[in-house]
């Protein structure tokens, strides 16, 4: 295996040009800076983005298009959960209760499951 691609428990996804990790304020002044100059909500009278509200809708779309099945979904929530930076899986399974929809599809596919259907 190549040198540059093994992991440690320091490996981050996102680093600087020299390879060290971010520091959260340069990704705040930075991702303030993209939202500014896309036209994003930037004033404390409005919701305005930030990196933690992004991480929240890549992790909700992700458990949104879960593919069905119970090895899949498996997998899926391990995928994402270690992509999240999770030290447990079970950290991220809050993040089913956070958005109404996820909630609503879950006791639609238990109902249908308890009325004899498919989940």
């Amino acid at each position: 295996m190549h040198p540059r691609m093994t992991t440690s428990a320091d490996d981050h996804v996102f680093v600087s040009l020299r390879r060290k990790p971010l520091l959260l304020h340069d990704v705040e002044v930075a991702f303030r800076t993209a939202a500014r100059a896309s036209g994003l909500p930037d004033g404390p009278a409005r919701a305005r983005p930030t990196p933690h509200s992004l991480r929240h809708t890549f992790a909700v779309r992700a458990l949104q298009t879960c593919p069905d099945g119970r090895d899949a979904i498996t997998q899926h929530m391990l995928a994402l959960s270690t992509y999240l930076g999770h030290a447990k899986v079970a950290d991220t399974y809050w993040y089913l209760e956070a958005v109404p929809e996820l909630m609503t599809d879950i006791a639609q596919r238990c109902e249908r499951f308890v009325m004899g259907g498919r989940p």
